[in-house]
């Protein structure tokens, strides 16, 4: 008799970051069959703030709120015979595998709790508050193959949640490339947790989902089967919907060109499929995979010196007159003073409107923002010119909030080590420590070239100028300084449209932001997409602040506003 298929592993999420909705664990484990439920605390800023944590208390540096939501959720994980994997270690996963030891004897649940480290490199960097290299999968599969009910670890790339549990559970080897593949595309699409089911989609308000609940998106989970295929899903009756357009965003958030690279392996996006399999199913399947690179990313958080900021707000006439008035009689404080800060941004929004019919709405923001290494040179000289001011200054002078002394503000940046170069390491319950060894085979990676795009549409179509997220969605974030913005459609008629409509100068165009930086464009056709990278455009990442919108999560939002000319017969 042929050997039989083990079952699909049907893994879930209950967290998309530090802070996401608390009572996430108990749904998920009460709501429906799971195998594995997993939680993603760890973002660039959230290392910051846990190094910050921890400078204060060496004993802190991991998500605490993970502990409390275990006080209720460790009874019932064990009762369904749920296992536990959590990346909110962060930079202590060894004091949380105590506190939650200590937490289980006090609940009296008998649970054997692992955790993973090898990842934290601060001492390699000096001058770093926190270097975390990006570990995969490999410590958390030992820990449950040694019989882990909870895994806690530090730095592991978001998808490592998910090949995990499915090397533990397959006994796939690291040589198996096209179903760890695939286990990286499921764990990329649960990673951010309800953005899978609804949560922040371009086309929420599509007649289409009319009836959803879009109040409480439910959280997603994948079957998962012993090839890499799987099936996006969640718990019946919760909130939110999951279908081809839904995962699509995700597969493109914070994502670049066709190489998806992983410490497990290097996960080909433009082999991915998508099918609807279902209300609220969609199958993933044709994942192709290839040897992970040679080296492991590393992320390098610092503080990177002091900041403040002051919104000034200027109502009803001569707005412009009024700003101009304000930034010179602040950069005459400041040579008075002869204290000027190192960097100083002003930015004008003009949100006001004319014969407005309240004082906001007939108000724009004037947003003075400050960066130096010292922190006295953003303090009083800055606070002090600012208020100065009120008396003298522009008709109606007033500011949204009292300036301050200003605060510290850290930087974010990427490095690479060898993978053989990192202890990656399986702590048990039993205190045992086994080594994970790095993959044994690496390849370069290298970029795709671009496929060959559909056929253009016919020439003297008509069009009108409309929206271009009429009919096209799109989602964007973060990586460091950089933004990315993932664009897609629908149908094919949509993408021969796209593929040819939005080009990097067009891009260019429509976010004037993007003009002086480099762009790089990524075409995957299975999944009717664009991915742009813009480099550089967040400055030295979201801690800093440089950017009224940090994150870049609205980039893609302003994309779809802008107007082209559209097919009418698109519309």
């Amino acid at each position: 008799m042929p050997p039989t298929e083990p079952a699909p592993l049907r893994i879930g999420n209950a967290s998309g970051f530090y802070g996401d909705r608390f009572d996430a664990v108990r749904e998920m484990l009460t709501g429906g069959e799971l195998d594995v439920l997993t939680g993603d605390y760890l973002a660039e800023l959230t290392m910051l703030i846990l190094g910050r944590d921890r400078m204060k208390d060496p004993r802190l540096g991991y998500a605490r709120t993970f502990l409390r939501q275990l006080e209720e959720g460790l009874g019932l994980a064990h009762e369904r015979g749920v296992r536990i994997v959590a990346n909110a270690g962060g930079l202590n996963p060894s004091g949380l595998a105590d506190a939650v030891r200590e937490l289980a004897a006090r609940v009296g649940v008998p649970v054997r709790v692992a955790h993973v480290e090898g990842d934290d490199l601060t001492e390699r960097f000096p001058g770093a508050l926190a270097a975390n290299a990006y570990l995969g999968g490999g410590g958390i599969a030992a820990c449950l193959a040694e019989g882990a009910d909870v895994v806690v670890t530090g730095r592991v790339t978001d998808a490592a949640l998910v090949t995990g549990p499915a090397q533990w559970h397959f006994g796939w080897g690291p040589e198996d490339h096209d179903a760890l593949a695939g286990a990286v595309v499921a764990g990329h699409v649960l990673e951010c947790g309800t953005q899978a089911t609804g949560g922040n989609y371009a086309f929420f308000a599509d007649e289409r989902y009319a009836g959803r609940d879009l109040r409480r998106p439910g959280f997603p989970l994948a079957e998962l089967h012993a090839d890499g295929s799987s099936v996006i899903t969640k718990h019946p009756g919760t909130g939110g919907f999951v279908d081809t357009g839904t995962v699509t965003a995700q597969l493109l958030y914070e994502t670049g060109g066709a190489r998806y690279a992983g410490p497990d392996v290097t996960a080909r996006l433009d082999t991915v499929r998508l099918t609807q399999d279902g209300p609220d199913r969609v199958r993933v399947s044709g994942v192709r995979g290839e040897a992970p690179p040679p080296d492991l990313k590393t992320g390098l958080n610092r503080l990177g010196g002091w900041r403040n900021e002051v919104v000034f707000v200027l109502t009803g006439l001569d707005i412009d007159a009024k700003a101009r008035l304000v930034r010179e009689q602040i950069e005459d404080a400041f040579g008075r003073a002869g204290a000027r800060p190192a960097e100083v941004r002003w930015e004008l929004a003009r949100t006001d409107r004319p014969d407005a019919a309240t004082e906001e709405t007939a108000s724009a923001l004037l947003r003075l923002v400050v960066r130096d290494r010292d922190a006295e040179a953003v303090g009083r000289v800055v606070s002090g010119a600012a208020v100065e001011t009120a008396l003298g200054g522009y008709p109606g002078f007033h500011v949204t909030a009292p300036p301050g002394k200003g605060a510290p503000y850290g930087v974010f940046e990427a490095a690479y080590v060898d993978a053989g170069s990192v202890a990656h390491t399986a702590v048990l319950d039993d205190g045992r420590r086994l080594p994970v060894p790095a993959a044994p085979r690496t390849r370069v990676l290298e970029p795709v070239p671009e496929p060959p795009l559909p056929e253009s549409p016919p020439a003297g179509a008509r069009t009108r100028r409309a929206p271009l997220g009429l009919v096209a969605g799109a989602r964007s974030g973060d990586k460091g300084g950089d933004a990315n913005i993932g664009v897609w459609v629908r149908d094919d008629e949509e993408w021969r449209w796209l593929a040819h409509e939005l080009t990097v100068e067009r891009l260019r165009e429509l976010l004037p932001e993007t003009a002086g930086l480099p762009v790089v464009r990524h075409v995957l056709p299975n999944l009717r997409a664009l991915n742009f990278t813009v480099e550089g455009l967040l400055g030295e990442g979201v801690a800093a602040q440089a950017r009224f919108d940090p994150q870049a999560k609205g980039l893609g939002e302003w994309l779809r506003s802008r107007h082209v000319d559209v097919p009418e017969s698109l519309l």
